[in-house]
């Protein structure tokens, strides 16, 4: 721990997304640590300009320790289909435009699957990727990344998790993000196995700033 800085108190979850800040908050818990949400703070989205997802994970976090004044924790996540030469990647919100159309957005992924000819379960492979930041107001930050890969299937399987979780079998599985539990998907050890990326990275920022041990 000599290195890094244990986050205790009160925190802000730098996200305007509901499906992420449920997972943050939940993942978070049973740490004892106090979160607001840069929702319930009114606090602005800041322009993400950044060329990775570590980089856009710093920029929210960054802008909402010194909006608010207190240690903010920040994800930038997407996800990456191998066919389509990584897209979205970054612009993984943006594809399901304005009003967070989800499923038109799954369904230019599968557009795309199928313009490039992916047809076998190998050509149709994928990861998700999850940049975690903690920032604290006096400018000290932690990062920490998170990925988890699989197969993107059609049609989408699932009502569960949010964004492009049901067209997303993740290996070992034959299940979609959208056919688990929030337990089976971001539960972490001993209650789950810390599958999604979000929950992996997690892990990653617990162990260091949190005092956990997963073994």
């Amino acid at each position: 721990m000599n290195e890094h800085r244990r986050l205790t108190g009160k925190i802000v979850i730098a996200t305007h997304n509901p499906g992420k800040l449920e997972e943050m908050r939940g993942l978070m818990a049973p740490y004892g640590i106090e979160t607001v949400s840069a929702g319930d703070l009114n606090l602005p989205e800041p322009e993400e300009t950044g060329l990775t997802f570590g980089e856009n994970a710093r920029i929210k976090a960054v802008a909402a320790a010194n909006a608010s004044g207190l240690p903010a924790f920040a994800d930038d996540s997407g996800l990456c289909v191998e066919a389509l030469g990584g897209a979205p990647g970054l612009y993984t919100a943006r594809w399901a435009g304005p009003d967070k159309d989800f499923a038109m957005a799954m369904a230019r992924v599968e557009e795309g699957l199928r313009e490039a000819e992916a047809e076998d379960p190998a050509q149709r492979r994928g990861y998700f990727v999850s940049a975690l930041c903690i920032a604290w107001p006096d400018g000290r930050v932690e990062d920490f990344e998170g990925v988890v890969e699989g197969t993107l299937v059609w049609p989408p399987r699932g009502p569960a998790g949010f964004g492009y979780d049901p067209m997303f079998q993740p290996d070992g599985h034959t299940r979609t993000f959208g056919e688990m539990s929030g337990a089976e998907k971001h539960g972490l050890p001993p209650i789950g196995r810390g599958l999604s990326h979000r929950a992996r990275a997690f892990m990653a920022l617990a162990e260091a700033c949190l005092g956990a041990d997963f073994g």
